[in-house]
């Protein structure tokens, strides 16, 4: 890709950014520990978030994303058999702020900071990204979270939201537009469908056989103009003149 062509590079956040598997996990460790279970895996508890995520979203469009974990908190104790309480639900709820960020995000993105505008497009609301925000090590040029649309990605009209914002406030066209994530379900498939160049950060090495962790599955993998196993990598690709990033 030429990505001199691109004037700003639009962020998912979490699972791009923040490490939310690692982080939802450990969010459910209070409500495995008071139902004395040990036999569910990892994998399985993401899977089942993935479904419950997706579905409440699509159901409660307009609802902040705090409060749409905490229902996904009391789906996934139904799903496992366990019993919840409020506490915990709006424990779980919170947790967004102890996510950590991915190691190589906040160098990544100071680097790429140097060559584009930065924006982010996420689902979460305005307090949680705030709180993420603080571990990315830049400030973003404009911050569009699903409370301010009133919708969850992966609806169009989020990225709608943000082209029109992009083309109003900086004059920047969809041309100019290169959008960077992680999940295939939330955001590849909508950007394509908008007709926007993407990179896909492929953490989870699903392009080469692994799996889709806490993201909902798609039948069809859509089209990426460019796959990247991290940031880093992605980072350094994108900097002309080529820069390196501290291993």
């Amino acid at each position: 890709m030429d990505y001199s062509s691109f004037q700003v590079l639009t962020f998912d956040c979490y699972g791009t950014l923040i490490d939310w598997e690692s982080g939802i996990w450990d969010a459910l460790q209070p409500l495995f520990m008071a139902a004395g279970r040990n036999d569910i895996s990892r994998k399985a508890a993401l899977e089942a978030f993935a479904r419950a995520e997706s579905a409440i979203e699509a159901e409660c469009p307009a609802l902040p994303y705090d409060q749409v974990l905490q229902k996904v908190h009391g789906r996934l104790a139904e799903h496992f058999g366990m019993e919840t309480d409020g506490a915990l639900d709006e424990a779980f709820g919170k947790s967004i702020a102890h996510w950590p960020a991915f190691p190589d995000t906040a160098e990544a993105l100071r680097l790429l900071k140097k060559r584009f505008k930065l924006v982010i497009l996420s689902n979460v609301h305005r307090a949680g990204f705030a709180a993420s925000n603080r571990k990315l090590g830049v400030a973003f040029d404009a911050i569009y979270t699903a409370q301010d649309i009133g919708s969850y990605k992966p609806d169009l009209a989020n990225f709608r939201y943000m082209l029109a914002h992009l083309e109003e406030d900086f004059a920047i066209p969809p041309s100019g537009v290169l959008h960077v994530a992680q999940s295939l379900f939330h955001d590849h498939a909508p950007a394509r469908q908008m007709g926007l160049a993407n990179v896909w950060i492929d953490r989870q090495g699903l392009s080469r056989g692994g799996d889709w962790g806490a993201t909902a599955k798609l039948r069809e993998r859509p089209e990426v103009d460019a796959i990247f196993p991290d940031m880093r990598a992605f980072a350094t690709a994108a900097s002309f003149p080529a820069e390196n990033i501290s291993p």
